[in-house]
């Protein structure tokens, strides 16, 4: 997770990336879904913490993008003029907005409501396309500048780093104030009268929540959605792209659709900085970006998705198929498909806990606020994931160290990304290298390294480690329920026993990607097979929903 910008805001930003101008014929066509109104000089559009707000498109005078409005760290960020709008993913998501649009210049606007704007995505597809691509960069760019929820805790306490790790993996726009160290945090402790055993807190516009869980959280920034007490039709459980497809297409099939996810939208994928073997996108996408477009595309046909929600069992009752919750809740539904996909594996070095978040990361996208251009950062691992992360890095940091077990890359990654990631003048492989200590105190200051061949250990001055050493299936909570190979991935299809489980056909007589309980499919990189990439994780997602086609009518009644 990224360690955010301490203290307040920078000074005004440019953000030319994130400007779009509307034409006069793209103006006419928003005001046949909203309508036109007059707006006067120091007028609030909408306010930071607003659950509720328009989108707003400016026909003539000038909006403000304001930080704090009214606050003591007030900012202007941007000036809106004619022909541009306001707003970012937020207001596509639901979730409470982070700054304040405030008019600066008397003029005329062209106001949509929530509603109205979603029928604009549904129906047209240019418009659509920049105002997506316009909100998506606007996110971007609020993330690591000090904008949005307050953290305020010690970088010592595991409760600070889980709400770190949270607001990081869902692309949370977030600040630390680290009581260690910052005086501003000990001001905002007097301020709410909060002693420092109830850290860490949480500010979320005028809320404050003391050591809140990622529950609590996730309710109050919107990103939860309120579950249903019905019996759904297909229930998803994980938000990856095999489970961001199920959803779409369980959708788009007049299913009742329900994806739950534990950790964040996007799973593993959404953690990757580039991925350019992806068909449709020759320049490449970020995971992040397929992530955010696909659970819009989702909730655009009326899938919900819910976030953090943590599956703990699976069973049968009468008929139907039942997930008990890790808070003790139930979702009971007609079908399922599991796409949990895998968890990343940590390293084996002592203090490891002590620095993550805080030099040691499982993103490319984290530590950009403690991470100069000058410094070196190293990398372990010799997959795609480790392979992207390095040139990323190489892009914004003095120089990469890339360590890995083995002799080269030959075996472990894709030959067009090796051969741009040895080419790279600013990447070093270092191979028969592995992580024995870390060295630092609150921030990690380097790495002792061992050669894996003479044991000889030397030190690297880096100030940030970036673990890509694998994954392993997220499937122990179904050990009991389904038939899970000797790694843990859930076996389907033909790949179960010919003699199948009790109360089940045999494994021929299955659909092909249907696990050894009737009506639960599983896809994506949780299911043994899989391919473990992109592509084939969101075919297998859209394909578990077609294989259920024939039984649609049975999962209605």
């Amino acid at each position: 997770m990224a360690t955010p910008r301490t203290g307040g805001p920078p000074g005004r930003e440019k953000e030319p990336a994130a400007i779009a101008t509307l034409s006069d014929e793209q103006l006419r066509d928003l005001g046949r879904f909203g309508s036109e109104r007059d707006v006067q000089a120091d007028e609030v559009l909408f306010r930071g913490g607003d659950v509720s707000y328009d989108f707003f498109a400016i026909l003539s005078g000038r909006v403000a993008i304001v930080h704090d409005h009214g606050g003591p760290t007030e900012h202007t960020l941007v000036e809106h003029g004619p022909g541009r709008f306001l707003g970012e993913y937020n207001l596509l998501t639901g979730q409470p907005v982070y700054m304040s649009a405030v008019v600066r210049e008397a003029g005329r606007v062209v106001a949509l409501s929530p509603e109205e704007l979603h029928e604009v995505i549904a129906q047209e597809p240019a418009l659509s396309e920049v105002i997506l691509r316009t909100f998506l960069l606007r996110r971007a760019m609020l993330l690591g500048k000090g904008f949005g929820l307050r953290l305020v805790g010690s970088r010592y306490s595991p409760d600070t780093r889980r709400l770190l790790r949270f607001c990081a993996q869902n692309r949370l726009p977030h600040s630390f104030l680290d009581v260690e160290s910052d005086e501003t945090a000990e001001e905002l402790l007097r301020q709410f009268k909060v002693p420092p055993e109830e850290t860490p807190i949480a500010i979320a516009g005028q809320e404050v929540l003391r050591n809140p869980s990622n529950a609590e959280l996730a309710t109050v920034l919107g990103v939860a959605r309120r579950q249903t007490t019905d019996v759904v039709d297909l229930l998803v459980v994980g938000a990856g792209p095999a489970g961001l497809a199920a959803s779409v297409y369980g959708a788009t099939e007049g299913l009742t659709t329900l994806a739950v996810e534990s950790v964040a939208v996007g799973g593993q994928a959404g953690t990757s900085s580039r991925i350019e073997n992806y068909l449709g996108f020759p320049a490449g996408l970020s995971g992040a970006e397929l992530a955010a477009k696909a659970a819009l595309q989702a909730e655009k046909f009326d899938a919900r998705i819910s976030v953090p929600v943590e599956a703990v069992e699976l069973r049968e009752d009468e008929g139907l198929r039942v997930i008990r919750l890790a808070d003790g809740g139930e979702i009971v539904a007609r079908a399922i498909v599991i796409a949990t996909g895998a968890r990343y594996r940590r390293l084996e070095v002592p203090r490891l806990e002590d620095f993550e978040g805080f030099g040691v990361y499982y993103m490319a996208s984290e530590g950009e606020e403690s991470i100069s251009a000058e410094d070196e950062v190293a990398v372990v691992g010799g997959g795609n994931s480790a392979g992207q992360a390095a040139l990323s890095l190489a892009a914004r940091t003095g120089r990469v160290h890339l360590m890995i077990r083995r002799d080269d890359l030959e075996e472990t990654m894709s030959r067009y990304l090796a051969d741009q990631v040895l080419r790279h003048p600013q990447i070093e492989l270092a191979p028969h290298t592995e992580v024995r200590e870390l060295v630092g105190d609150g921030q990690l200051d380097g790495v002792t390294v061992e050669d894996n061949r003479d044991g000889t250990r030397r030190e690297l001055p880096v100030r940030g480690l970036f673990v890509f050493i694998g994954a392993e299936p997220h499937t122990k909570w179904l050990a009991d329920q389904l038939a899970l190979d000797r790694g843990g991935y859930i076996l389907t299809g033909r790949d179960l026993s010919t003699e199948g489980p009790p109360g089940g056909p045999p494994g021929p007589d299955r659909l092909p990607l249907e696990t050894s309980m009737p009506g639960v499919l599983a896809a994506g990189d949780a299911r043994s097979g899989s391919m473990k990439r992109v592509a084939s994780a969101v075919g297998e997602g859209s394909m578990a929903v077609r294989l259920l086609h024939d039984q649609l009518d049975t999962l209605r009644s």
